[in-house]
């Protein structure tokens, strides 16, 4: 079907699907990004999206891209939107620490916060896995990390700095446990029932002082917590995860952008964190949703005051190199959830809406493919703003009109990478086939 595009500036009609295809590469087999990795270049920072939490393809690629700039181009570490304590627990096992786990599946199997699976599946085992082995291999120095960035672990970062200072700092812990019990009357509804509470007069303060002493604490007295190579930097982000994420969820109550500006401002301030504590020509790595990676300035979120990681990190970071990719996909499946905390489900993925971004791409020719946003795809769609679909991990694919997030793709992108038809990711509590690993890499590498 031919999709035209009238470009004002121009005065002329352009054939957006012969367009398209034109300007993209079938994508196969990891030779087809032999492109992506010229374009990449000497960034210093690739941001890897996905459409959703949930589905097989998102990962396998991303994988295959962060083997080739882990081996090719020397990057540090994969940084994802996942919380610290779980993940720094994986960081343990890929670089081999002592009583860092006996295999990624168990390492893994330990993610219990909800959505379980999308850190807990088995293409992150298998990406596990070869981190670990491609570590053994390097230098202590050399051995590349995998770290979370997200806000949300107020309790396990509480707990893993008060069983930390427990062994290392009697009276720092006190310190900690004072934060403790000032948030134990709202444990078991993690943050929801913290940020009721302190909307309403019955709770005469927050816990807002009690986090803020722990930090201060914390780094007062960092030096003395170097007991292995990352004891510092993981005491310390978990004192700041304790800050960030009770001005969180005191902020959920209020709605509007301030708690996802909070969270995206955490998120590349973790970041930070990680490229100053890997040196001088550190580079990163980042795994997180289209939403997050994908430049918020070339979107609908501008108008909501919003802003998020990829904005963030190109306003602080443009000079160092930043290259982010979208993934998208027309139909199939995913892994979600039909409200918050509901059981994992295989939900299927509908023909994307008429007219939009996977819609065309789909129209460009039904095959995967690869489309680099350079000079000549931003000359035609540099004012187009287009829908481009958005899964959660709560879906529901009878409302898809409200899934698609008007995009000026070539701002928001640097290259973008389709799949005409995705498959569900493989949580690990589901068992596979014949009790075997699945497949979990394109083209079985």
């Amino acid at each position: 079907m031919r999709i035209t595009y009238l470009k004002e500036d121009k005065g002329e009609s352009i054939d957006l699907t012969r367009f398209i295809h034109d300007h993209s590469i079938d994508l196969n087999n990891t030779k087809d990004l032999d492109k992506l990795m010229d374009a990449i270049g000497d960034a210093k920072y690739v941001l890897l999206g996905e459409a959703s939490h949930g589905t097989h393809e998102y990962y396998t690629w991303r994988s295959v891209i962060s083997r080739r700039l882990i081996l090719e181009k020397g990057f540090s570490f994969i940084a994802v939107e996942g919380d610290w304590p779980d993940c720094y627990r994986v960081n343990r096992y890929v670089k081999g620490y002592t009583d860092a786990g006996s295999s990624a599946k168990d390492v893994l199997s330990a993610f219990n916060r909800w959505p379980t699976w999308m850190w807990a599946n088995w293409e992150i085992v298998a990406l596990t896995e070869w981190m670990r082995k491609h570590n053994a291999a390097q230098p202590v120095n050399k051995r590349v990390g995998f770290y979370g960035l997200d806000v949300y672990s107020l309790w396990e970062s509480l707990e893993a700095i008060i069983n930390y200072l427990d062994k290392t700092d009697k009276q720092a812990k006190e310190v900690a446990m004072q934060a403790w019990h000032c948030f134990e009357p709202y444990i078991e509804e993690e943050g929801q029932s913290y940020a009721r509470a302190t909307a309403h007069s019955w709770v005469p303060a927050s816990c807002e002082a009690e986090v803020v002493d722990l930090l201060l604490e914390v780094r007062n007295k960092m030096q003395q917590y170097n007991t292995d190579p990352e004891a510092v930097l993981n005491v310390e982000r978990n004192a700041m995860i304790a800050v960030n994420a009770e001005k969180y969820y005191r902020a959920m109550m209020k709605g509007g952008p301030y708690s996802w500006n909070i969270r995206d401002h955490h998120m590349v301030d973790t970041l930070n964190k990680l490229m100053d504590f890997h040196g001088i020509h550190a580079k990163a790595i980042v795994w997180e949703h289209n939403t997050h990676i994908g430049d918020a300035r070339a979107t609908d979120m501008r108008l909501d005051g919003m802003v998020n990681v990829g904005q963030l990190v190109n306003e602080m970071h443009y000079h160092d190199g930043v290259f982010a990719v979208g993934f998208g996909s027309y139909k199939g499946s995913v892994i979600a959830g039909r409200h918050w905390n509901d059981v994992m489900r295989k939900m299927v993925v509908p023909p994307a809406i008429a007219n939009s971004w996977e819609y065309i791409m789909h129209n460009a020719g039904a095959t995967d493919r690869l489309m680099l946003m350079n000079k000549e795809v931003k000359d035609v769609l540099d004012k187009k703003e287009i829908g481009h679909r958005a899964i959660g991990v709560v879906y529901n694919p009878q409302r898809e009109y409200g899934n698609y997030v008007p995009s000026i793709m070539p701002l928001r992108y640097d290259a973008f990478i389709f799949f005409d038809e995705s498959r569900a990711l493989h949580p690990l509590h589901i068992e596979p086939d014949g009790q075997q690993m699945p497949e979990t890499y394109p083209f079985g590498m």
